[in-house]
């Protein structure tokens, strides 16, 4: 079975944040690189129904409607349940934000092996059964198993 991943908001968003900023242009740049190997069947994605929601509120609709096409290339879509909700709140006992919370419940639920985010405050935490990192560390790691 192949590898799962999650990409939240954030991530999906850094290709369009200041690409003039070193750290934004090479994480989008990492980030088109996952979603290749994606592409090419070497990862599968997982999607969640607290993405299409964050993405609904995208104020610009180019930019919503090219993240939601990674719906279709999804091969798990996780959809709200109490199990997710009481695996939420236990994050958010761990100073996690709400909606960054049902995305870790999302992509655990969803067997994910990693949760690649840009976000500093979620990327300094340690949630037992996924494995959060940045973009540019998952390739060095990606490279590491090759």
């Amino acid at each position: 079975m192949k590898e799962r991943l999650y990409l939240d908001n954030c991530c999906f968003n850094r290709p369009y944040d200041d690409q003039l900023l070193l750290k934004n242009y090479l994480e989008a740049e990492a980030k088109t690189y996952i979603q290749k190997e994606i592409l090419l069947g070497n990862y599968e994605l997982a999607w969640s129904y607290i993405m299409d929601y964050e993405v609904s509120f995208n104020p610009f609709p180019d930019r919503q409607n090219q993240i939601v096409k990674w719906k279709n290339i999804a091969t798990a879509d996780i959809d709200e349940s109490e199990k997710i909700i009481a695996m939420a709140n236990e994050f958010r006992k761990m100073s996690v934000k709400a909606k960054d919370s049902l995305h870790l419940a999302c992509a655990i639920e969803a067997c994910c092996s990693y949760f690649i985010t840009t976000d500093g405050k979620i990327l300094s935490k340690r949630i037992e059964g996924i494995i959060i990192i940045n973009p540019i560390d998952f390739i060095a790691a990606m490279e590491v198993h090759k």
